[in-house]
C-alpha cells in the first residue's frame, strides 16, 4: 500500500485522515494515510524518515515554513505563498513541495459557492501565512481590487510589494476603509479566540457582501455571526476550503481528481453531529 500522512503537532485533532480515506475509497487508490505526530524540534528529520518509503504528506501548523525550505523543488504558487502544505516524493527520490491552500479556498468559493472572483472588490482580513498562501490564486482571477487590512500595516505593505505584479492589490490598516465591497474574507486567528478583526459594519452591503471565515466550527464563528448580524448576502466558513485544499493534494499525488462534494457532506454531517 502506497503510504501517505498529514505532519502536525498537535495533530490528534486533523481531519485529513477521514477526507483522503474518502477519496481513496470513491477513487479506488489503494493508499494509507496517517496522522503522523512530529517533534517540534526535529521536523525534517522526522519527513526525511517518513519519506524513505512514504510518497506523499500534508503539512499543518507549526512546519509549513520548515516544509518550504525542506523541498528540493517547489511549485510557484508555493514559492509565492513562502510555505509548502503538501510534499510529493518525485520519482528522483527528491521533495517537490506545493501549497494548496489558496487554490482550495478559490475553488470553495467559485465551484462550491458559485461565487467568481473576477471583477469583485475583496478585501482579505489579515498578512500572516494563511492569507499570503491565497493571494497569487485570488489574483489569477483577476478581481477589481483585492485590499488587504492588517492591524500592523506594514505587514500588509510587504505583501503588496510582493505581489503587486500579479494585480491590484492595496493595504490598509482596519479602520482605514468603509466603503461596502463584494467579498470580505477573514484571514486572521481571531476566530479562534472568539474575537473580531476591528472593521467598520458599512463594509457590508446588506444582501450583496458575501462574508468567508478560513475558521470554521460546530457553531458559527464570531466573524460569521458579526457578519450576518451586518446583513451579509452568505455567510461560509473554511471546511469547504480543507476539503478542496485536501483534493488539490490528492490529484498531485494520484493524478485523478476526486468528488468533494459528498465529502465535504459528510465531514459537515459530522461537524453538526459533535
Amino acid at each position: 500500500m502506497d503510504r501517505y500522512c498529514v505532519f502536525g503537532n498537535p495533530i490528534g485533532h486533523s481531519k485529513s485522515p477521514l477526507i483522503h480515506r474518502l477519496f481513496a475509497e470513491q477513487t479506488g487508490q489503494a493508499l494509507t494515510y496517517d496522522a503522523r505526530l512530529a517533534p517540534l524540534d526535529d521536523f525534517v528529520g522526522d519527513a526525511r524518515a517518513f519519506f524513505a518509503d512514504g510518497l506523499g504528506g500534508n503539512v499543518t501548523v507549526p512546519f509549513k515554513e520548515e516544509a518550504f525550505r525542506l523541498a528540493d523543488e517547489l511549485t510557484e504558487r508555493a514559492r509565492r505563498a513562502g510555505a509548502v502544505n503538501t510534499l510529493k516524493k518525485l520519482a528522483d527520490g527528491r521533495l517537490l513541495g506545493d501549497n494548496t491552500d489558496g487554490a482550495g479556498l478559490t475553488r470553495d468559493l467559485q465551484d462550491n459557492a458559485g461565487f467568481s472572483l473576477a471583477g469583485k472588490r475583496i478585501l482579505v482580513l489579515g498578512a500572516g501565512g494563511a492569507v499570503r498562501g491565497v493571494l497569487e490564486p485570488f489574483l489569477a482571477q483577476k478581481p477589481a481590487v483585492l485590499v488587504i487590512a492588517n492591524r500592523t500595516v506594514a505587514k500588509a505593505e510587504q505583501l503588496v510589494r510582493e505581489f503587486a505584479d500579479l494585480g491590484p492589490l492595496v493595504a490598509a490598516g482596519f479602520d482605514w476603509i468603509d466603503a461596502p465591497v463584494d467579498l470580505i474574507v477573514n484571514g486572521t486567528s481571531a476566530s479562534l479566540g472568539g474575537e473580531l478583526p476591528p472593521i467598520a459594519p458599512s463594509l457590508i452591503q446588506p444582501g450583496h457582501t458575501v462574508c468567508y471565515d478560513m475558521m470554521y466550527g460546530r457553531e458559527a464563528t464570531a466573524f460569521n455571526r458579526w457578519a450576518a448580524e451586518q446583513g451579509a448576502a452568505r455567510c461560509l466558513d473554511g471546511l469547504g476550503m480543507l476539503v478542496e485544499q485536501a483534493a488539490e493534494a490528492f490529484e498531485l499525488w494520484r493524478g485523478v481528481r476526486p468528488d468533494t462534494a459528498p465529502v465535504l457532506a459528510e465531514l459537515r454531517r459530522q461537524l453538526l453531529a459533535g
